[in-house]
């Protein structure tokens, strides 16, 4: 007869105790040797505590993985997000479990420009783990390790972090250091930041999963916005098998295009910019916020009723057909009012980047009340009065990515003023090929039970909300058959009236992608629509619906309520 006791820790879930020694003690007795009977005595085992198991993680051998510190944090309030200007994270502060910090770095190596590159990471291992992974992606061109928490990225949201519900979260920084574009001169950080550093993270904080709880992942998820959102589009597209459930925001999923497109603006609004004493045009000043207002303005007068209420939001945005010549001065009239030159720029600016015979290179943009928004003017015009120093970020960052990393071979002298749209698009089509989340045959993704669950706002003045639209459609076409009803089994796409890049503007930026995905997931139930409230309009709360559905007032009950809207 042989048994053996095990006492586990009361202060960690039993699923999550291991015992670390077992002793175990024979011992033959005179005259039953002969019998083959043995008896062996009971052993006690010792269980771990979660901050005994949390540092056994250093000695975990993982082929190229270099864990460079692992810390038991208590319970406590999350810290404010210093990257949630480009992941779209809410910087607020939550209440967070005890968990268990690990930091490491895959693939140390020097490279090929002589710098020193690793992928890093941060895995965040709660103690009231759920059973469910959540990769939390990045903002901008990476190059930073975010807090690992799985906060919701949109600016405006107040729903709790995937950490504070019991997912095990995981950041990286792409397989660089550096929030520029300096990587990209290296072979093997482009492919890193492109995709590869996605499967490489996904692997490693799998294993580190597995082995810190000693269970099976149950579900495993994606969410990110910006760059974050085209993270989570190729979790879909180049690793089919590994996520259940993908959250996309305003992705920058043609990401090479969309540069192209920033150089199509700036070259449209310097165009109608006064010129400071040099004769050098200053970009901030090429429209007032009076002028992006009176736009705005019109936009609302024009389209605003078209979902049966005026109340600032134009939820029915297919049918919002607004033309800038509307708010041209005419003859004799100079205020309150365009000049010609700045009714053709916006028109130039929101048909979209094209080449000399009319061929898109970039999407158009719908006209929406953000256009007067701060964050529509930070990425398009910027506030800088110095014509030498531009800030709009559609400069900032895009000429950076644009000349270090979209052009093959890298060319930093390049003038973007002088980029001509018939012969140089072609020097991104090396970088486009590895970087843009463009694929649309994703069967193996919806066989395997996958969900992709995209919101985007529809002011979004970096991406833009034509594009991912197309995306869907073209999705339909090639994996659904041409099929909305089956589409939507799978892939749902939710537009975010009013509302910048990631959040804010005058929307309803306030709503939560992550409960919705998990109950697609875990409870099989679609989400028809996210209800959303937001800073913009106090008290207010309203449905977004799924695409193509849009809002509508039903014409009585409170206006402020999402139950007196319909999604039709």
């Amino acid at each position: 007869m042989r048994f053996l006791i095990s006492l586990s820790n009361d202060k960690f879930p039993a699923h999550n105790s291991i015992t670390l020694g077992q002793m175990k003690m024979e011992l033959s007795a005179k005259g039953l040797v002969g019998l083959g009977a043995l008896l062996i005595f009971p052993c006690l085992s010792y269980a771990a505590t979660p901050e005994e198991e949390c540092q056994s993680l250093t000695k975990m051998t993982l082929t190229g993985v270099n864990i460079s510190q692992v810390e038991w944090v208590k319970a406590g309030n999350a810290s404010k997000d210093k990257m949630a200007a480009l992941t779209g994270a809410s910087a607020s502060g939550n209440k967070l479990p005890a968990h268990c910090r690990v930091n490491g770095a895959i693939n140390e190596r020097i490279g090929a420009d002589e710098k020193p590159y690793a992928i890093k990471f941060e895995l965040r291992l709660p103690s009231n783990w759920q059973g469910d992974f959540l990769f939390q992606g990045g903002g901008g061109l990476d190059g930073f390790v975010a807090n690992a928490v799985g906060s919701i990225p949109v600016h405006g949201a107040t729903a709790a972090p995937a950490l504070q519900r019991g997912f095990a979260v995981v950041s990286m920084d792409g397989g660089h250091e550096g929030r520029n574009a300096q990587f990209a001169y290296d072979q093997q950080a482009r492919l890193d930041y492109a995709y590869q550093a996605i499967g490489k993270v996904t692997t490693t904080a799998k294993a580190m999963i597995r082995h810190y709880y000693h269970q099976q992942i149950s579900q495993s998820y994606f969410m990110g916005c910006s760059n974050g959102g085209r993270e989570a589009m190729l979790a879909a597209e180049r690793y089919p098998t590994e996520f259940n459930g993908v959250i996309v925001g305003d992705p920058g999923f043609r990401l090479s295009h969309a540069a192209i497109g920033e150089v199509w603006d700036t070259q449209a609004l310097t165009a109608v910019a006064p010129k400071d004493k040099q004769g050098r045009p200053i970009l901030a000043q090429a429209f007032s916020d009076a002028e992006l207002k009176l736009v705005s303005n019109a936009i609302l007068a024009e389209c605003d009723d078209k979902d049966g209420l005026k109340d600032g939001l134009i939820n029915n945005y297919p049918a919002c057909h607004f033309n800038p010549v509307v708010v041209q001065c005419k003859q004799g009239e100079s205020a309150n009012c365009l000049s010609k030159a700045k009714v053709d720029a916006l028109a130039k600016v929101f048909s979209g980047a094209k080449d000399s015979h009319g061929n898109a290179l970039y999407a158009s943009w719908p006209y929406d009340a953000g256009i007067s928004a701060k964050g529509w003017r930070n990425w398009k015009l910027g506030d800088s009065n110095d014509a030498t120093k531009p800030n709009a970020l559609n400069i900032v960052l895009g000429r950076d990515s644009m000349v270090n990393y979209y052009m093959t071979p890298p060319m930093p002298d390049f003038d973007l003023a002088k980029f001509d749209f018939d012969k140089d698009p072609a020097r991104i089509q090396e970088t486009a090929a590895i970087n843009d989340a463009t694929s649309t045959y994703l069967n193996t993704f919806e066989k395997n039970g996958g969900k992709i669950l995209i919101y985007q706002g529809v002011s979004d003045p970096v991406f833009s909300t034509d594009d991912i639209k197309d995306w869907y459609n073209q999705v339909e076409q090639n994996t659904s058959g041409g099929d909305k009803v089956a589409q939507r089994e799978w892939a749902r796409l939710f537009m975010v009236p009013g509302m910048t890049h990631c959040g804010d503007g005058p929307a309803l930026d306030d709503f939560d992608p992550l409960t919705a995905m998990q109950n697609w997931v875990e409870k099989h139930q679609a989400p028809e629509q996210m209800i959303a409230q937001g800073k913009a309009f106090p008290g207010k709360q309203q449905p977004l619906c799924v695409y193509p559905k849009v809002a509508y007032y039903k014409g009585k009950g409170d206006i402020n309520q999402a139950a007196s809207f319909e999604c039709r």
